[in-house]
This record gives structure tokens, C-alpha cells and sequence, in this order.
């Protein structure tokens, strides 16, 4: 069960302002075609109402004088109109929006931690919007992650499942998960955590390669991936619906199964638009596919339910409530004999994941713009889990864990600050986490003995930071200077409660200029690092009948560090109904102290160990991003990226090799949608992933525990989707869809078989060709 809750209020004035009879009405359009909820917002305020499903609004009682009125809608540039209000009269005002179908004036939060265009930040923002979800059929977050630059997920247990995401070659553990930008997303939630939360909870998901480690701390080396739940807008609804063949038509597995999922999304604006909630559910089954029909899984049983809700409450014109809350409970499970329990087939990894979640975040409006926010985020997380084979009862485990994040910022703007207007942006920041790994107690009748419970893990982590940052702008130059200071503890009670503390100062510093209207120069520094606790693969077992994986940390091991360099160009231009935009990005990291894994001998429990110890040498990631995308009109878009890229120890590692493994030179995306009609959209998408290095321990070799190094092949993952709307009424359509995902099965071919292999040998597209058809109801 996963639980969020946001909290956020805004105050400057009284809690009740007298009325004032001043009234607002519009009519929002582009290209003579009205705009159903686009958004309107009296600037400075939380005061706001949304257009209907005719375009047209209306807000009442508003202060007098001269207002600046803020209109977006997804899809178009912000528009802003002065009017001056009176008491006792309206105003009505026309509005025309310019069309942004690729997203190149789209408004984003994850630069500085403060709302503006992305044209303006010293930063470059992606972001994946709930369009590219639908287009891609993307069930979950991790689905939605290939199509955007730098990112690559894989699958890395045939078994359970494990996933992670690659950001610019390097591991997950490199890259921070906030959620509404908190860093409360816990190592444990980690471990299956992108697979878990569903897409229709999300409104956007905004990343940030390189350069936020100053701003967000800790993990932060490879950027950030920024989950933004959805705001309540106006009075609407949605029921979607799916069930897939997974595996359909692939030759000799052990036949196609079932992905089926349900998802409703509500959201209910009160006439003032002083209050408002969000209403979203979801709910999954996916039946095992066996890929080369051994009768174990290469994709693992996925049971997910998961609820949710964002509410807020203006509590007055300057002032603002939210709250958020959303709980997932999970179980998978991967192996063979599924119709026994777990402890009687011959190989079984299975998690149920109850996750609890909440934040509070109180914000402040100051003077005109300046913003003081506080807020506290938590996560409780509860996982019980059986990692074990040859019907081996010690392999249930019990792992709890619980996270919080608290502190305080403020957003100040300066006229002048030594050479031009200024944005400061400071704050301090308090994160902890405990958490507690167990192995489970168990009687054995043939010895007729009892097992108690064994503590495996017991580890608490205190992090304290303080962050500034200025951001100048002045004529075509945007300097944006941060530093952010971290004094971390890790106490391991499994230790004697020794404990390792450490202290990094990150700085940042973002340049962009504005060369012409149509190209940007963007040119960055970071310093990120990494504290040596537990992180998320140390609690995935890697579980066969030949043997099991732990991981450990060395005892003297370090805090890693990093220095990431970016240098790029964006190029976009705005021609009649033409939209297009080419990037190029540079990057180089250097990784100190880098963590890397020490190969233990297995024991007479056929147990071996990884240890985590820090390389005597660097390593240096290091290449650059392409990201194409164009739009001739809003029946057509084109949306593509392509990442060349090379991570190298600076000395040789395990099998004598330098370059990281499962981290391709060039992997990247396409996407094409094509409305010939309002009623009818083509959607293609395609993922290529070059060839990487995997390590193979498995039956196939005279040794299994020496292994070998193995180079893959390359893969190219296309997809189509139609989909047909059928308009109802002015506000209600169902929408008819089907397509499929993978449909060449450009998929690993060589997976290794029986109760022995090697379940971690796993690489390519995350899942076989799967045929899907679908249907959803509802205002959106």
C-alpha cells in the first residue's frame, strides 16, 4: 500500500477578503477551434477556475485593479493578458493559444526547483507527458522511460523481475527518484519501484541528466527522474481498460499468457475553484511467460492494486492546501511450479509489497513573487519476500523500511543582485531512512527443529543540507551558481552500531545563452556523490538451484563522488503551423572512489557473496545526447533521440575488463503519431539498444562460478497503436485502441534453462511481442 500526501499552503492575506462582485469571463481558442479545461490563473494568487468543455469560463469576486491572467493548456503555449478589475463590473476577455505539440515552451519544475518555461532554465528539462504514455500503451512508469534521452530501462532477473533504469549509461543507483519533487522514493521501493507505479496516476514525469546533484542532493550523479502526480484542473472522468497477449506467436516458449489492467481517474473542482481532488485506481494481473518452454519464468507474476488522491483547498487569495495520498500493494513471484507454495517448487522469488507514503508541503506567497515553502514527505515501506530453490524453507524474509524527508525553502527575487536580476533559491533539507532485513524462523520436521528469526540488516541513515542558489538574467544570458552541503550518518547496528559519517559540499554552476531567437547554449558543472549505505540491488537475491547472490558492503568502504561536465545545443523554431527542435548534448562524468563488485567463492550453501568495495582507480562516463523532434501540425508529431555513449573503469575489473557492463555504446527511440482525423490516431513508436557486455554464471560452462563475459546483439522494439474516438457529447468519448509492442519479438534468445541458470543472464527488451486491445470511456 502506498501512501503520498502533499500538503502545501500560500498566505499573505487575510483568510477572508471582502467580496468584490469583480468578474472575469473567456473565451479560450486556437485556430478558430475552442479549448476544452484549459487553465486560467490570476498570476501572484491561487486564484483560478478551468474552461469548460466549450471553452468558455468564468471566475467572480476578484480583487480590483490591474491583474495579469495566466492561461495554459496541455499542448500550447502559456498566454498572458492584463485587465483591469473593478468592483461590481466584468470583463471579458478573447484568448488565442499557440499550438506546442512537441513541447518546446512546456512550463517545468525540476531545474531549481521553481516553475518557469523551459526555454529559460539554465538547465535542459525533459519531460514525458501523459500523451507519450497513451501512444506507447505504457502500463506502467518504467514502460515510459525508453522515450526520452540518456534513459534505458532493463530487466535484470529472469526470476523476479528486478528492473532498473540506465541514465546515461550508469546504474539506477546513480539517478534520484523524487516524487513531486521529494526524495522519498526509499532504496527497498527502488528494487521494483518504477514497475510499480502506474502511468494514470502520473501528469508528467520531468528529467534532468547530469547538474541537479547541487539542488537534490545524495544519488543524484546521473540526474534526476521527477514523478509529478496529477492536479485536480476541472470536473472531469476516465475508465480505461487492456488486456494483452504476452509472448503471442513466439515459437517454441511455453505459450503466450495474459497482461490485463484496469485504471478510473476522477477529478472534481468545486465553482470557486477554492477546492479540488484528484480520484485515481489501478489494478493489474500478469499471468508467467516462460520464453523457451523449460517451465520457468523469464517474466514473473505481477499482481498490482494501487489507489490514490490529490486534494487541495485555497484557503485564501495568496493561500493554498494540498494534499496527496496513494497506497500500492504488490505481489510477484517468478520461477516454476506456481500452482504450489512458494517453498515447494524448485526455484522461487517472490515479493508483496505493502507501501505507505505521505508528504506535506506548505507554501507561502511573499510580496509579489517570492515563495516560502515547507513540507514533510514519508514512506513506510513493507516487503515480504522468499528468495530460494530446492524447496528450501530459511528463504522467507522480512523487509521493512521507512524514509522521510523534511525542510524548509524560500524563493526570493532581487531587482538587481551585484550585476542583474536575480532568483534566490535556499532552503535546508533533513532525510533519513531505518531499515530492517530479516530471514524468517521455520520448524523442520524431519530434524524436529525449531528456527528462530534472523536479523540480516538493521541500518539507520541521517543526511542534514543546506542549498543556495542564484539565478542572474541578463539580456540573452542566463547564469544560474548553486552549492549544496551534505553531513551524512550511516549506523549499522549489525556493527555494534559503527558508524560512517561523512561530509560533501556539491556545488553547480548552469550557463545559458541565447545565441539567436531559434539556438540556445547550454553549458554546465556539477559535483555529486554517492554515501556508502544499502541500496537497492543489495536487497534483490539472485536465486537458482546452483546458487545464491548476496550483497555486502566492504567495511572500510567510501562515499563515492563524481564531477559531470554538459555542453550543448538546442535549436527550435516556430515556422507558421511547423514546430521543430534539434538538441546535441555533450557529457563527461568522473566517478572517484567508484563502488564496484568483489566476486566471493561460493560456500556449502552454495551462497556467494558481492562485495561492494571501492575501485583503487576512476571511471569515466562520457558521450552525447541526439534528440530530434518535429511537428508540421497537431495531427502530426515526431519525436525521436539517439545516445552514443562509453562508460570505462580506469583500471580493469571483473573479467579483466574495463567498460561497465550491460551498458550499450548507442541505444535510442522513435515516435511518430498520426491523426488523419479528430476521430482516429496512428501512434508508432520504435526502441533500438545496441550491443553490451553480460556476465554469464551458468550451467553451459565447465565452471559456472569463473563465468564469462558475453557480448550481445543489438535490438529494435517497434510498436504500433490505433485508436478510434467516438464523441458521446460535447465533454464524454470512448475511445476503441489495439496494436502491439515488440512485434519483430526482437527479443534475447538465449536464455538459460533448468533449475541451474544463471537468472541474472538477461538483456534486451524487457518483454516478447505482445498483441494488446483496449477500450476507455470519459471526459478527457
Amino acid at each position: 500500500m502506498l501512501l503520498l500526501v502533499r500538503f502545501s499552503v500560500m498566505a499573505n492575506e487575510p483568510e477572508k477578503r471582502p467580496g468584490t462582485d469583480a468578474m472575469l469571463f473567456g473565451d479560450v481558442k486556437s485556430a478558430a477551434q475552442h479549448i476544452p479545461f484549459a487553465t486560467v490563473t490570476i498570476k501572484g494568487t491561487t486564484i483560478g477556475t478551468a474552461a469548460d468543455a466549450t471553452g468558455h469560463f468564468k471566475i467572480t469576486n476578484l480583487p480590483e485593479g490591474e491583474q495579469t491572467i495566466i492561461i495554459s493548456a496541455i499542448g500550447y503555449k502559456n498566454a498572458e493578458k492584463k485587465v483591469q478589475l473593478k468592483a461590481r463590473e466584468s470583463v471579458t476577455i478573447l484568448v488565442e493559444l499557440e499550438a506546442d505539440n512537441i513541447g518546446i515552451e512546456q512550463v517545468v519544475v525540476s531545474a531549481d526547483r521553481n516553475s518557469k518555461n523551459r526555454r529559460e532554465t539554465a538547465t535542459i528539462v525533459n519531460s514525458i507527458s501523459p500523451k507519450l504514455f497513451e501512444r506507447t500503451q505504457s502500463v506502467t512508469l518504467s514502460e515510459g522511460l525508453n522515450f526520452t534521452p540518456g534513459l534505458r530501462m532493463e530487466n535484470n532477473c529472469q526470476n523476479c523481475g528486478f528492473s532498473q533504469v540506465r541514465m546515461n549509461g550508469m546504474e539506477g543507483p546513480y539517478s534520484q527518484i523524487l516524487i513531486n519533487s521529494r526524495p522519498v522514493f526509499s532504496g527497498l521501493a527502488g528494487v521494483y519501484g518504477l514497475e510499480l507505479i502506474p502511468a494514470n496516476m502520473i501528469e508528467r514525469v520531468e528529467v534532468v541528466r547530469g547538474g541537479g546533484s547541487a539542488m537534490y542532493g545524495s544519488n543524484a550523479i546521473a540526474g534526476t527522474i521527477n514523478l509529478i502526480t496529477k492536479d485536480p484542473v476541472v470536473n472531469s472522468f476516465s475508465v480505461a481498460s487492456a488486456v494483452g497477449s504476452v509472448g503471442s506467436g513466439v515459437p517454441n516458449s511455453g505459450g503466450a499468457t495474459l497482461d490485463y489492467h484496469l485504471n478510473f481517474n476522477g477529478s472534481f473542482v468545486t465553482d470557486d475553484y477554492k477546492s479540488g481532488i484528484s480520484l485515481y485506481g489501478f489494478t493489474r494481473k500478469r499471468d508467467p511467460f516462460d520464453a523457451n518452454g523449460d517451465g520457468y519464468s523469464e517474466l514473473s507474476v505481477i499482481e498490482n492494486n494501487t489507489m490514490g488522491a490529490r486534494f487541495f483547498q485555497r484557503l485564501a487569495d495568496r493561500a493554498k492546501l494540498s494534499v496527496d495520498y496513494f497506497n500500492i500493494h504488490e505481489f510477484r513471484r517468478g520461477g516454476n511450479k506456481f500452482d504450489l507454495p512458494l517453498h515447494e517448487s524448485d526455484v522461487s522469488e517472490s515479493t508483496t509489497h505493502k507501501i505507505n507514503s505521505g508528504a506535506f508541503t506548505f507554501d507561502q506567497l511573499l510580496r509579489e513573487e517570492d515563495k516560502l515553502t515547507a513540507w514533510l514527505s514519508v514512506q513506510a515501506v513493507g516487503r515480504a519476500a522468499y528468495y530460494g530453490a530446492n524447496q528450501d524453507l530459511s528463504a522467507y524474509g522480512q523487509t521493512d523500511d521507512f524514509t522521510f524527508s523534511t525542510g524548509l525553502q524560500y524563493i526570493r527575487n532581487v531587482s538587481n543582485l551585484i550585476f542583474a536580476p536575480a532568483t534566490l533559491t535556499s532552503g535546508v533539507e533533513w532525510n533519513g531512512s531505518h531499515l530492517t532485513d530479516q530471514k524468517l524462523g521455520y520448524y523442520d520436521p524431519v530434524e524436529e527443529l525449531h528456527f528462530g528469526n534472523t536479523l540480516v540488516a538493521d541500518q539507520k541513515i541521517n543526511s542534514e543540507a543546506a542549498f543556495l542558489q542564484s539565478e542572474w538574467k541578463w539580456k540573452s544570458v542566463v547564469l544560474a551558481t548553486g552549492l549544496r552541503f551534505d553531513h551524512y550518518a550511516i549506523t549499522d547496528r549489525m556493527e555494534q552500531e559503527a558508524a560512517v559519517a561523512g561530509e560533501v559540499l556539491c556545488p553547480r554552476i548552469s550557463l545559458l545563452v541565447n545565441l539567436h531567437h531559434n539556438l540556445q547554449l547550454r553549458s554546465g558543472f556539477a559535483r555529486g556523490f554517492r554515501a556508502p549505505q544499502i541500496f537497492d540491488e543489495d536487497l534483490h537475491i539472485e536465486t537458482s538451484g546452483a546458487r545464491q547472490v548476496l550483497h555486502r558492503n566492504a567495511d572500510d568502504l567510501k562515499q563515492e563522488t563524481s564531477n559531470s561536465f554538459s555542453l550543448s545545443l538546442d535549436y527550435s523554431k516556430h515556422t507558421g503551423r511547423w514546430q521543430y527542435q534539434f538538441l546535441a548534448e555533450g557529457f563527461y562524468t568522473q566517478l572517484n572512489n567508484p563502488f564496484a563488485n568483489e566476486y566471493g567463492e561460493a560456500d556449502e550453501n552454495s551462497v556467494v557473496v558481492y562485495t561492494r568495495v571501492n575501485a583503487r582507480k576512476g571511471a569515466v562516463v562520457q558521450g552525447i545526447n541526439f534528440e530530434l523532434n518535429a511537428s508540421p501540425s497537431a495531427r502530426l508529431q515526431f519525436q525521436s533521440g539517439l545516445t552514443l555513449q562509453k562508460s570505462e573503469y580506469e583500471e580493469a575489473q571483473e573479467f579483466n575488463e574495463k567498460r561497465f557492463f550491460r551498458s550499450p555504446g548507442r541505444y535510442g527511440y522513435v515516435s511518430l503519431n498520426y491523426s488523419p482525423s479528430l476521430l482516429f490516431d496512428i501512434a508508432l513508436t520504435g526502441n533500438y539498444t545496441g550491443p553490451m557486455l553480460v556476465p554469464y554464471f551458468g550451467p553451459r560452462l565447465a565452471n559456472p562460478e569463473e563465468g564469462e563475459l558475453n557480448r550481445s546483439g543489438s535490438f529494435f522494439d517497434a510498436g504500433i497503436k490505433l485508436s478510434y474516438n467516438l464523441r458521446l457529447t460535447d465533454a464524454i468519448k470512448v475511445q476503441l485502441n489495439a496494436g502491439g509492442r515488440n512485434l519483430l519479438n526482437s527479443y534475447q534468445d538465449d536464455f538459460d534453462t533448468g533449475v541451474n541458470r544463471d537468472p541474472a543472464y538477461l538483456y534486451g527488451p524487457t518483454s516478447p511481442r505482445t498483441i494488446y486491445v483496449g477500450l476507455k470511456f470519459g471526459s478527457f
